[in-house]
């Protein structure tokens, strides 16, 4: 008697998706961005990651008086603050 063919196993593929975030070459490490305070003292305490107007998201370890305001940062402020004051 001849073996029977081994049954076939059918699995689907999987998906991963992995997302690396664009710096611009390290252009944003080298700025003090704008966040909102109540994410700023979140993350004083807690040590978790807040997003600056601009869209950096990072964990701030630094003192941002030492930094230069991010330009990016700084336009969406002004407009922010000129939005409001009309």
């Amino acid at each position: 008697m001849a073996d029977a063919p081994a049954p076939l196993t059918i699995t689907a593929p999987t998906e991963e998706t992995v997302t690396n975030p664009v710096t611009d070459e390290g252009d944003h490490d080298r700025f003090a961005h704008y966040v909102r305070k109540a994410d700023a003292a979140r993350a004083a305490v807690e040590g978790v990651p807040v997003r600056a107007l601009c869209g950096k998201v990072w964990v701030p370890n630094r003192d941002p008086s030492k930094y230069p305001v991010c330009p990016e940062c700084n336009k969406i402020r002004d407009r922010l603050m000129n939005r409001n004051n009309n």
